[in-house]
C-alpha cells in the first residue's frame, strides 16, 4: 500500500537534509542515516534528483544539487540580500568607477544578475537586473559552481562580450557559494596591477557582506588580502566573462 503523501514529504526532506548537512553520500550511508531501506532511499534521492535538489558527483555519491543552493540565496531573502550589497556594490563603484554586479546561479544552470550599480566612466559595462548569464567558463560561474581561488578572487578576460574583463569573488556563507559579486571593465582600461587592486576590494567586499563587518574601502580590510601572482596568469583566454 503506497504510504501516504505527507510521510514521503516527510522523509524526502530528511534525506535532502541528510545530504546537506554531510556535503556528500553515498546511497547506503544515506539510507542508513535516515534509517530508510536502500530501496526508498534511492527512490526518493531520483525524485530529488530530478528536480534539481540533489545531484551526483563522478564516483556516484549524492551532493546537494543546484536548486538547493538557489533556495538558499532565496531563503536569505532576495531583497534583503540586495539590500545587503548595495552599499558594497556603491562603494566598488566609487573606488573603481566600474560596474558593480550581484549575481546568484538560477535554477537552469544559469547566473542572473540580481542587483547592479553602473560605472561612473563615459565609457562602461552596462547590463541589467534579471539578465541571465553561463556559468560555464565566466568568472561570476566560476565562483557560484563553488571554485575558491586562493587570491579570492577570479579574472576572466574577453568572453561573451568582446573586450571586456570580468573580476568576480564568492559569498561563501558556511563555505558554500550561494552569490557572487563582480567588477566588470572595458579591457583596453585594465592592466595586470588593475585587476589585483580590483580583485582585493571584490574579495573584501564579498566575504564581509553576510558578516556586517564593512567594507573594503581605503585602509580596509581589501589590502590585507594576499596576492602573490598576477590574477591575469589565471584568466580563462578565450572563454566567456
Amino acid at each position: 500500500m503506497p504510504e501516504p503523501s505527507t510521510r514521503t514529504v516527510e522523509r524526502a526532506l530528511v534525506l535532502l537534509g541528510a545530504v546537506c548537512d554531510a556535503g556528500s553520500l553515498t546511497l547506503a550511508d544515506a539510507a542508513r542515516v535516515t534509517e530508510l531501506s536502500a530501496s526508498t532511499a534511492l527512490r526518493l534521492l531520483r525524485t530529488l534528483e530530478g528536480t534539481g535538489f540533489v545531484r551526483r558527483d563522478g564516483l556516484g555519491s549524492y551532493r546537494p544539487g543546484l536548486r538547493v543552493v538557489q533556495l538558499g540565496a532565496q531563503a536569505l531573502g532576495h531583497e534583503s540580500l540586495v539590500s545587503l550589497a548595495e552599499p558594497a556594490l556603491e562603494r566598488l563603484v566609487e573606488m573603481t568607477g566600474e560596474s558593480a554586479y550581484l549575481s546568484v546561479p538560477s535554477h537552469d544552470g544559469e547566473g542572473v544578475y540580481l542587483a547592479m550599480r553602473e560605472g561612473t566612466h563615459s565609457v562602461r559595462h552596462a547590463s541589467w537586473v534579471g539578465r541571465s548569464l553561463p556559468l560555464g567558463g565566466t568568472a561570476v560561474g566560476a565562483v557560484l559552481r563553488g571554485g575558491h581561488p586562493a587570491e579570492g578572487f577570479v579574472v576572466v578576460r574577453n568572453g561573451i562580450e568582446a573586450d571586456v574583463t570580468a573580476i568576480a569573488s564568492p559569498v561563501s556563507p558556511g563555505g558554500r557559494a550561494v552569490a557572487a559579486i563582480s567588477v566588470v571593465v572595458p579591457s583596453y582600461r585594465i592592466t595586470g596591477a588593475d585587476a589585483r587592486r580590483i580583485g582585493k576590494l571584490v574579495a573584501a567586499e564579498a566575504a564581509a557582506l553576510l558578516t556586517h563587518t564593512g567594507s573594503a574601502g581605503p585602509g580596509g580590510s581589501a589590502e590585507d588580502l594576499p596576492v602573490d601572482a598576477d590574477p591575469l596568469q589565471q584568466d580563462l583566454t578565450g572563454e566567456t566573462a
